[in-house]
């Protein structure tokens, strides 16, 4: 569908000047949240209704704008599959708008809590209330389902959004602003662009919260900005997302799930499949089974729009000083297909990485591109502590029919998420929270736990006319302290 600003289907509101601008200064930022700020205040509670139509508005701009946002994240990618994107951009996002329309009137009810009989007569509950204004810092790797996912959420939860984009991503970018400055007043929605200097400016912000998704080098920065303001953060980092392989799961479907999360978005996934634990008896058959899988998905990488590109020549030459890296320091190198890219893109032909060391980057760093070390255990136990001796990730994937085996997994270990028997999908469920631990963030969204997340839980208690409390008030008669005895004993 074409961008027509007469459709319709979008809503009709009145128009402020873009304030999705380039070339921005701190003093802009300031403006912008003032003014947010100012009119989160004259409506610091907005309705059901309100907050219905607002996730209303921006679902259909999405989906008439659908193909415009397709066209530009190719063009930003210099090769990004349509079909993919529909998948891990849109699909979520249209999908949690529909699950939180159906939940969120439940969500707002206050929450009646028990008030025990020394405190009666007396109501007590818990209300949720929108924090105010709420800012969200995307990265270039899904730059529609990043931005617009959290500010479901923000929404959901009555909240005013300013959403800094990335520069990575600058045909996105500016059009993901121009969608959102049509559909949503300044001081409601606003986003701007602009480089790393912007960024910074950004999250020193005296946002009520600040969500944040990214490298863990930067969210370390982002945090300490923040908490220069006392600004609660949400950290939705990566890490290096493990996968065990367990022997009791046939290892062609093993090495077919693996190899399909892998190369989705070629690699660029903050959950994608970081390196492989296997038995040694089991790898051989997994490299040819990975290799396999993939050639069948991708007959060809050259002119291929089923397989996404490499962001840009920076991130392209990083994986590629990986790679270097670890074949300089003895790691052996097989390469998933030799089809040549002559097409000028940025593909990058899978590789996987056998007996790599620690003291290689590869093993160090997140990999965030198609490149798969796989590390050979001697059991499950090896396995789990390999992975209890590093920062804990944001995801962990462990194929095994074995039940017993799978709650051990999931008990020894710590993670964002866990997919069992296939990678990636846990994020996909509206019902759970998507969030990391440790090195790989802090907080949720998606669901529920974002409304959460974003809302202010706010204990009331409300009492009436009579007060049982002037029984104890001072002085302390000898009423006061026979009742104390008694309760202490009745504790006893």
């Amino acid at each position: 569908m074409n961008i027509n600003m007469q459709d319709e289907a979008a809503p009709v509101i009145e128009m402020v000047p873009s304030q999705a601008l380039t070339g921005l200064t701190e003093n802009h930022l300031n403006l912008l949240l003032k003014s947010q700020q100012q009119a989160f205040i004259k409506n610091p509670a907005p309705s059901l209704k309100m907050r219905v139509n607002d996730l209303q508005r921006l679902k259909t701009a999405l989906i008439n704008h659908q193909d415009e946002l397709i066209t530009a994240l190719n063009k930003d990618f210099g090769a990004r599959s349509r079909d993919e994107t529909i998948i891990i951009e849109f699909m979520p996002v249209l999908e949690g708008i529909k699950y939180t329309l159906k939940h969120l009137k439940k969500w707002l009810n206050p929450s009646k809590r028990h008030v025990s009989i020394q405190l009666q007569p007396a109501q007590a509950k818990v209300v949720y209330q929108p924090l105010g204004v709420v800012g969200i810092v995307v990265p270039w790797n899904y730059p529609l389902m990043l931005s617009a996912s959290p500010l479901v959420s923000a929404l959901a939860a009555g909240n005013r959004a300013m959403i800094k984009m990335s520069e990575y991503t600058p045909k996105t970018s500016a059009l993901f602003a121009d969608i959102i400055r049509r559909i949503f007043p300044a001081d409601q929605v606003t986003v701007v662009n602009g480089g790393a200097d912007l960024a910074a400016i950004f999250t020193q912000l005296k946002f009520d919260h600040l969500l944040f998704t990214g490298s863990t080098p930067v969210g370390r920065q982002v945090m300490s900005a923040a908490a220069k303001n006392l600004t609660p953060v949400t950290l939705e980092l990566g890490g290096k997302s493990p996968v065990i392989i367990n022997d009791d799961f046939p290892i062609k479907e093993v090495a077919q799930r693996i190899c399909s999360g892998k190369s989705v978005n070629a690699g660029q996934t903050c959950i994608a499949p970081d390196y492989v634990l296997v038995k040694k008896s089991q790898r051989d058959d997994f490299v040819k089974a990975y290799i396999n899988a993939f050639n069948k998905m991708y007959p060809k990488l050259n002119n291929n729009n089923d397989y996404s590109a490499i962001i840009n020549n920076k991130q392209y030459q990083r994986l590629q000083r990986l790679l270097d890296d670890a074949q300089k320091k003895g790691a052996v190198i097989k390469t998933v297909t030799d089809d040549l890219i002559t097409d000028g893109s940025r593909r990058m032909s899978p590789k996987i990485i056998l007996s790599p060391s620690e003291d290689m980057a590869i093993m160090q760093e997140e990999i965030f591109g198609p490149l798969l070390p796989v590390i050979v255990v001697n059991s499950l136990d090896e396995a789990i502590a390999y992975i209890q001796s590093r920062p804990r990730p944001l995801a962990l994937y462990y194929f095994g029919k074995d039940k017993q085996k799978q709650k051990q997994v999931i008990e020894q270990t710590h993670s964002g998420g866990v997919t069992i028997n296939d990678t990636l999908m846990h994020a996909a469920i509206d019902d759970m929270p998507f969030g990391g631990i440790g090195c790989s963030g802090m907080g949720h969204y998606h669901g529920h736990e974002g409304f959460l997340q974003l809302t202010k839980a706010k204990s009331v208690l409300i009492k009436g006319k009579i007060n049982v409390n002037k029984l104890i008030y001072p002085p302390f008669s000898g009423f006061f302290k026979k009742m104390v005895i008694n309760y202490l004993a009745r504790k006893k």
